[in-house]
């Protein structure tokens, strides 16, 4: 049985997804592109299935989904170099569809570096060190300044139709790396 995802929700930390905000990603106002959010949100989401499901279970052809709605909501906006992070969660989930919540977040100040706790797992595709000493619950402003929702189906992966979502990665999503981040922007450092 899977357990009641709102409650689900509020028990931890959710997953979380670190960028930096690249010079190419800007339009000539200076500030991020619209359709880059996108691009951000879909980033968030394979990282997010990448840690909740295993990367050999998404990138391998067991897990395939399609995204079939994409909102986004814009608040403020991001800059060149600013590093984001992007928490995940599971919103919703039925029968062959799950929707996933995203809240995007500027990390401190562009001078100000953050360490993680200890007691978090990075799991990174490169390094899996734990992260520094000082307790840090999240690295992100309390300002958010974009939120999107994906609804996603899943697919039969020979057949490219809607298929149900089976049990163990029900489970899984459920459970959605809470706890967890991946850090492709160097905000956690390790101390010296």
């Amino acid at each position: 049985m899977i357990p009641d995802v709102e409650s689900t929700m509020q028990e931890a930390q959710p997953f979380r997804y670190y960028l930096r905000v690249r010079y190419g990603e800007c339009d000539q106002q200076g500030v991020v592109f619209n359709a880059r959010y996108g691009d951000y949100v879909d980033l968030a989401c394979t990282e997010f299935l990448n840690t909740a499901l295993g990367r050999s279970i998404v990138g391998g052809g067991v897990f395939e989904m399609q995204v079939v709605k994409l909102l986004i909501e814009w608040t403020a906006p991001a800059l060149y170099d600013d590093a984001l992070e992007i928490s995940v969660a599971l919103k919703s989930l039925g029968t062959t569809s799950f929707v996933l919540g995203f809240e995007m977040r500027k990390v401190g100040t562009r001078d100000e570096k953050h360490v993680g706790t200890r007691d978090e797992k990075h799991v990174g595709t490169r390094d899996e060190k734990p992260v520094g000493t000082r307790d840090v619950k999240s690295a992100g402003t309390s300002e958010t300044i974009v939120t999107a929702e994906t609804v996603n189906v899943h697919m039969d992966p020979k057949s490219w139709t809607k298929s149900p979502v089976p049990e163990a990665m029900r489970a899984k999503l459920t459970e959605g790396g809470r706890g967890q981040f991946v850090d492709h922007a160097g905000v956690f450092t390790h101390k010296a």
